[in-house]
C-alpha cells in the first residue's frame, strides 16, 4: 500500500456531554493539527458513523465540514460496515490514495449511544444480525453471541477461565489507557465468578464478558508516500484486507470465523510477514468468545485450542504476541463507528513510542488489526509499520 498515518487524534470513550457533531468536528480539528496539515490541503474525507437509531441526525457526513469552512466543498462520505464502519472508512481512505484520487484524507469515525434507553440500544445493534433468524435472539446482540459461546462450549468444552482471563487481561490493559471508558483492573477472580455485580447476561457470557456501550470518537489523517516522507511521524498502512462473509450465521461454521481467518492470510501474504514478525495485535472484543475464536483464525493456536494463548500467557502485554494492549473495546468502550478508527489511531501512537505510559509496547515495530463487523460477516484486517 502507499498509505500512510500522519496524525490522529482520540476523544476518551464513555458517557460523552458532546453532541455528535462537537465529537466530529473536535477530533477532525485535532488530527489535522496533529499532522500539521491544513484544511485546504485535504483532498477528501470519510466518515464512519453506524448510526442504525442512536442519532436522530442520520445524514452526518457534512457535518465535518464544520470543523473547518476551508472543508467546505471536499467530497465527504459517510461508510458503514456494522462494528466494522471505522475501518471501513480507514480502507476506502487508503483505496483513494492508491488510486491517485486523493494525497491526504481525513477520516473521522464516531458514535453516540448512551443518550439511547436500554431496549433501543439492543434493537439498534441486533440489527448488524440476520433479522429473519436472529430478530427473537432474547439478550439482542448480546444473544447471538452467547449462542457462539454456547455452540463453542459443546464443542471444545467448558472456556469459563479462558474467557474469565480475556476479560481480566484487557481490564488491566485498559487501566493504562487514557481514552479508555473503564480503567479498572477488576481481576480473574471477579470475572470467573458471578455475581449481583456480574450476572449472566447471555448463554455462559458474563457482564464482564461484554463490551461497554459507549460515546466517542477518532480522527486519523492518511497520505500518500510523497506528503507522509516530509511529515513529522508516518506508520505505513503496509498491508490491508477486506472479506465479507455471508449474513446467516447458518450458512457457515460460526465458530471458525472463516472470513476472519480469509482475512489475516491475505494480509500477511500480502505484507510478506508472519504472525511471529507482529509486535502487538488490537483485535475486536465486542465479546470475550469472539477474542477466543480470533486467536485460532488469526492462527496463533490450532481450531479449539485458542484457550491455551490467554491462559499461557502468550497474550498478555509481556507475552509473545500481546493482544489488545489498549484495554480493547472490552476495557476501552465500543463507540461503533468511532472503534475502527480508534484501533488504527492507538496502534500508530504504538509505532511511533507515543502510547501512553505503561500502554507502550517496548520496540513495537509491526501492529497487526483486526476490526469485525456482525458476528465474524464484514471482516478488516490491516498491518501497521512505521515509516518515519
Amino acid at each position: 500500500m502507499s498509505a500512510s498515518i500522519i496524525g490522529w487524534a482520540h476523544t476518551s470513550f464513555g458517557k460523552k456531554e458532546e453532541s455528535l457533531e462537537e465529537l466530529i468536528t473536535l477530533v477532525a480539528r485535532d488530527a489535522l493539527a496533529h499532522a500539521k496539515i491544513s484544511a485546504e490541503e485535504v483532498d477528501e474525507i470519510y466518515l464512519g458513523h453506524y448510526n442504525a437509531g442512536f442519532s436522530l441526525q442520520d445524514f452526518t457526513a457534512s457535518l465535518v465540514l464544520q470543523a473547518d469552512p476551508a472543508l467546505r466543498f471536499k467530497p465527504t462520505t459517510r461508510v458503514e460496515n456494522a462494528c466494522a464502519t471505522g475501518s471501513a472508512a480507514v480502507h476506502q481512505a487508503a483505496k483513494s490514495i492508491a488510486a491517485k484520487a486523493a494525497k491526504v484524507v481525513l477520516v473521522v469515525g464516531v458514535e453516540q449511544m448512551t443518550r439511547t434507553p436500554s431496549a433501543e440500544i439492543g434493537a439498534n445493534l441486533l440489527k448488524a444480525s440476520y433479522l429473519p433468524e436472529d430478530g427473537g435472539t432474547p439478550g439482542g446482540f448480546a444473544g447471538v453471541f452467547g449462542k457462539i459461546a454456547g455452540g463453542y462450549f459443546q464443542r471444545y468444552g467448558d472456556q469459563s477461565d479462558a474467557l474469565a482471563q480475556i476479560a481480566a487481561k484487557n481490564h488491566k490493559n485498559g487501566v493504562s489507557n487514557p481514552y479508555a471508558q473503564m480503567r479498572k483492573d477488576l481481576g480473574f477472580e471477579f470475572c470467573r465468578t458471578e455475581s449481583d455485580k456480574n450476572p449472566f447476561v447471555a448463554g455462559p457470557l458474563k457482564r464482564t464478558d461484554c463490551s461497554l456501550v459507549s460515546d466517542g470518537a477518532a480522527a486519523l489523517v492518511i497520505a500518500d508516500i510523497d506528503t507522509a516522507m516530509s511529515a513529522e511521524r508516518a506508520v505505513l498502512l503496509r498491508s490491508l484486507a477486506h472479506v465479507q462473509d455471508f449474513l446467516p450465521m447458518s450458512k457457515r461454521d460460526i465458530l471458525a470465523f472463516e472470513g476472519c481467518a480469509r482475512g489475516w492470510k491475505q494480509a500477511l501474504e500480502q505484507a510478506k510477514l508472519t504472525l511471529d514478525d507482529l509486535s502487538f495485535v488490537e483485535t475486536h472484543d465486542c465479546f470475550t468468545i469472539a477474542e477466543l475464536i480470533e486467536y485460532e483464525a488469526m492462527g496463533l493456536t490450532a481450531p479449539g485450542q485458542g484457550a491455551r494463548a490467554i491462559l499461557e500467557g502468550w497474550t498478555e502485554k509481556t507475552g509473545k504476541l500481546p493482544v489488545n494492549p489498549s484495554g480493547g473495546l472490552k476495557a476501552k468502550g465500543h463507540p461503533i463507528g468511532a472503534t475502527g478508527v480508534s484501533m488504527h489511531a492507538l496502534s500508530a501512537m504504538q509505532l511511533c513510542g507515543e502510547a501512553p505510559e505503561g500502554m507502550q509496547i517496548e520496540g513495537a515495530k509491526l501492529g497487526g488489526i483486526f476490526n469485525m463487523g456482525g458476528a465474524a460477516v464484514a471482516n478488516y484486517v490491516s498491518i501497521l509499520e512505521r515509516i518515519r
